[in-house]
Parts: structure tokens; sequence; C-alpha cells
């Protein structure tokens, strides 16, 4: 398999996300009427902007931005609304996010704020961005208080995910996005699981057919569930929504903040779903094959399955969390393979035995 496209049939209106090699090569056809483009882009990609500004038949505006989350701020998001400003953008005109999840993020939120929303197309250029960041509507910004606390839902006119631009990323990064992908794996598609099991260095080949079938199973789990849940507000007990993406990001988004983001946050949701699923095993019955399952394919990929610091120190982080509700922790966990379920309040207990665990490894 060397991709394919698949359809998100989001409420506010389908779109496709195309998975493959010359993905770019669409993006002209997806103009419609805007008489103005901007491309938002972190500055180490200015010549892909330059050629994705030589791909458009009218007037560009190119905003570069920092790379990582450094983008994601406050007075990064002013620049781009004033850059919009000085070259006049109107309701009719196109933001188009060139660079990794933060970019796509950043812009999406840009495109969605400016004039109450515009158009926008995602080009990510990151594993990452690919299968988690660019598909799904949700767009925003970090605070010092905590990651994504100010953002959006706000679909993109559509994604080109064009594996070719994966082919200068170091193996650091292509691990880091292969989290979100055996992510889906045990929270939807097994097949993904076999896929990794099978040979995990062909995994991290991005110019491989695994690869390429990896991405886009990883995109069609996430379609499917953003089409049923697109505000994230239906789970309850077993039943879960859009919530289930989020499993083992409570603990990897607080590790994120407590490493102030120089951890990479597939490296941190690694750590957050090795934890979640030994939490799984103490409350929820999950079996240990599967927890073993979780540390063989993710520290098979070269991923982190501890943090060091003291749970003490990121449990009042993870009340920060988006999905808390009130003073209530929230925490996705799983049954079994395709099973998740939410845990309302769990034991304090559990929670910090299980992070002792990861820590004695």
């Amino acid at each position: 398999m060397k991709g394919g496209t698949v359809r998100v049939e989001s409420k506010q209106g389908p779109y496709d996300v195309t998975v493959g090699r010359g993905a770019l090569d669409r993006l002209p056809d997806l103009l419609g009427e805007a008489s103005r483009v901007a491309v938002i882009h972190p500055a180490s990609l200015g010549a892909l902007a330059r050629r994705v500004e030589a791909m458009v038949d009218r007037p560009v505006t190119l905003i570069p931005v920092p790379d990582a989350e450094a983008a994601k701020t406050p007075q990064v998001l002013t620049g781009c609304w004033n850059a919009l400003a000085a070259a006049g953008f109107t309701r009719n005109d196109l933001v188009v996010g060139v660079g990794g999840g933060t970019t796509t993020d950043l812009a999406g939120f840009v495109a969605a704020s400016w004039l109450r929303g515009i158009g926008y197309l995602s080009v990510p250029t990151s594993v990452l961005g690919m299968v988690d960041a660019a598909v799904g509507g949700k767009t925003g910004i970090n605070l010092e208080a905590g990651k994504n606390l100010v953002g959006a839902f706000y679909e993109p006119r559509a994604v080109l995910c064009d594996l070719t631009l994966l082919a200068s990323l170091d193996a650091s990064e292509v691990a880091s996005g292969l989290a979100e992908v055996i992510k889906c794996g045990f929270i939807a598609d097994p097949e993904i699981l076999k896929l990794a099991t099978a040979d995990l260095a062909d995994c991290r080949d991005v110019a491989s057919d695994r690869f390429a079938e990896l991405v886009l199973r990883a995109v069609s789990v996430k379609a499917r569930v953003v089409a049923a849940d697109f505000t994230e507000s239906t789970s309850v007990g077993d039943q879960v929504g859009r919530e289930a993406l989020n499993y083992g990001h409570t603990l990897g988004h607080a590790i994120e903040k407590h490493a102030g983001f120089t951890w990479r946050h597939g490296q941190a949701i690694s750590v957050g779903m090795a934890w979640m699923a030994r939490v799984s095993r103490d409350l929820l019955g999950l079996d240990g094959d599967t927890v073993e399952l979780h540390d063989h394919l993710l520290g098979g990929l070269g991923l982190p399955l501890s943090y060091p610091a003291p749970f003490e120190e990121l449990r009042p982080i993870m009340s920060l969390d988006k999905k808390a509700r009130g003073a209530s922790l929230r925490l996705i966990g799983m049954r079994e393979i395709g099973r998740p379920t939410v845990l309302s309040e769990p034991p304090e207990p559990v929670l910090a035995a299980a992070f002792g665990e990861l820590a004695d490894r």
C-alpha cells in the first residue's frame, strides 16, 4: 500500500486527507476563489514555503514562525494576525499551514479566528502532524499554565500528507510520530499493532509501503472518531467518543509542560501510554500481555517508557488537563485492545504506584 485518500465526514463539512508520495501536487486545485494566500511555516522550512508559493497563481504572503512549541504562543499568534491585516486578507482568502503539528495547530487557529473564520489548507511535514495534529479540527496555542488551553474546533478544506516531505526527518522525530500511530492501534485498529509487531524496523522507514499503510490507517481511525464526536462531548463510561484519542495524553501533556517542551510529544505520550496500561491493568483488568505489548512496541520504536521526575511534581500539572471536569481528574483507560473507557477520579495511590513501576524499569 502506497497511500490513499480518507474522507473525513465532519459536521463543519466533509474534506479529504490525501496520503501518498506527491500529494502536495494537488494544492493548486484546492485554492478555490481565494484572492490571497498566506503560507504560515517554520523559518527552517523557508525553501518548502517558497516551493508552495511558486505553485500558487495569486498573491502570497509568507509568514515565518518559530520551530516547535515556540510557535504556539499568544505573541506569535498576534504576529500572524498583524501580517494578515497588513496584507489586506478578507473572508474569501486562504491560510496554508506548512510544517509539523505545532505549525498546523497555530495556522488552523489563525484561520479560525481571522474575521471569525477563513479557508484553511494543511500541509503537515512531520509524522505526528500527518496522523494527529492536521486531522480532526483541533487548533490552538499554549499558555504558560499548560498546553492547548486556548483554541477552536476548526476543520481544514483539505489535508495533503506528502510522504516525500518526511525524507529528511531524523529517527527520533519519526518515532515520535509513530507513538500516535501505535495509540490508534490500541484504541481502535489492532491491525496497526500486527503490522508494527511484524517488522519494527520497516515501520520506521518512511519510504516503505508498511509505513504508508500505518499512516493511512491512523488517519482513518482519527477520521472515524472525529466524525462521530467532533467536539469531544459524547463520552460516558465505556461509550467513549473522541476522548479515546487522548489515551496516554493526560500524563504526556504534563511531562511536556514539566520538561519545558524539550521532550517531543510522542516521547511524552509514550510514557503516558505505558503508565495508562498499568493503571488500566490495576483498575480495569487489562491483561498483562497487552501491558507488555505496549512496552515492546513503544520501546522497540526507540521511545521512552519512563520520565525522570517524581510523580508528585507531575500530578498537579495533570489537573490542568483540558479533559478534566471541575476538580476531577479524568483519564482514558482500556479494558482490552479496542475498548477504551473513561476513568473519573481514579484512586491516587494506584496512579502513583503505576508511575513508580515505570521508574523501576
